[in-house]
């Protein structure tokens, strides 16, 4: 049984980061967002985080020779059919408590595969997908071949919105593609039914660890060994050696990995300053700043963030 660490929570709430740093630790091999790999990967060819296109890159093509014979062998229209009919939001309350949605068993399939392959092309005891998709937790909750534990990562709402307004360029897109943006009141919509969703799924017996984005870039160090443990890792992938004190923050140094799709941060090698980045304090007006702290107050408070004044 492949054990597999699931990053949830609604992007820009620092998943990203969270998947690069516990790709250092012994025995974890970061995946990326494999929920986009079907499309983006075997439709597009976009570029790994090692920097290669997919077809290129060795990591990737023993996993699909070990998982299904070859990539050649897969669909990707017809994960798309099978996404639409399972994978979506609106879906939940069906994945949750059922009846099931047609065609979970098949899309879920496909999911352990990947995952089962790339722990045995990796020799990893723990293989990360950062897909964030809370929908995706739900179906993946269903598979009986993977140890599934969820690391539901949370970010202030207001910082998240902000991120949410900014051009952000896609560097694996041949054009000039860039990712998608939410408007304030849009991203404090998503923000509230994603998070219910993974405190909702830690309800329904799934192993699940909430993790706050300022607390990771607070005390990187305890929160990755607490995660660590979380994960089952052996004691031995807690020394974190990749990690320095510098100022009054820390430092990460970071080593290519393969992440199939996520933000453009996974293409960074090299030492990586952890600071906070709290732009939106200076940057998001403060009337969409009150809007979304409105829409999204009764979940702010529930995890420790005040209303007013400094992010704790």
């Amino acid at each position: 049984m492949v054990r597999v660490l699931f990053l949830g929570g609604l992007g820009r709430s620092g998943t990203t980061l969270m998947e690069r740093l516990l790709g250092q630790l012994p025995g974890v091999c970061p995946l990326g967002e494999v929920v986009h790999l079907w499309q983006r990967d075997l439709r597009h060819d976009e570029r790994c985080g090692c920097g290669d296109r997919f077809s290129e890159c060795g990591f990737w093509q023993k996993v699909g020779v070990e998982a299904f014979g070859g990539w050649e062998n897969i669909d990707p229209d017809r994960l798309s059919t099978l996404a639409a009919s399972t994978e979506r939001t609106r879906h939940i309350p069906r994945l949750a408590f059922g009846p099931k949605p047609k065609g979970l068993a098949e899309y879920s399939g496909y999911y352990s595969k990947v995952y089962r392959a790339a722990a045995a092309v990796s020799g990893a005891q723990v293989v990360v997908d950062s897909s964030k998709h809370s929908a995706l937790a739900y179906c993946l909750r269903h598979i009986e071949d993977i140890d599934l534990r969820v690391i539901h990562v949370v970010r202030d709402s207001r910082g998240v919105a902000y991120s949410w307004t900014k051009k952000v360029p896609r560097p694996e897109s041949d054009t000039d593609e860039q990712m998608t943006r939410y408007t304030p009141a849009r991203s404090a919509l998503l923000w509230n039914g994603h998070n219910a969703s993974f405190s909702l799924l830690g309800r329904l017996g799934v192993k699940v660890r909430r993790v706050r984005y300022e607390e990771l870039l607070t005390d990187p160090k305890a929160t990755l060994r607490s995660l660590a443990r979380f994960a089952g890792l052996e004691e031995s992938a807690t020394e974190l050696s990749f990690l320095r004190a510098e100022g009054e923050g820390y430092v990460a140094d970071l080593g290519p990995g393969h992440s199939a799709a996520g933000n453009p941060m996974r293409f960074t090698i090299g030492s990586v300053p952890l600071r906070r980045d709290e732009a939106w304090r200076r940057s998001l007006p403060v009337r969409q700043r009150r809007i979304v702290g409105a829409l999204t107050a009764p979940l702010l408070a529930s995890y420790g963030y005040p209303l007013a004044g400094r992010t704790a």
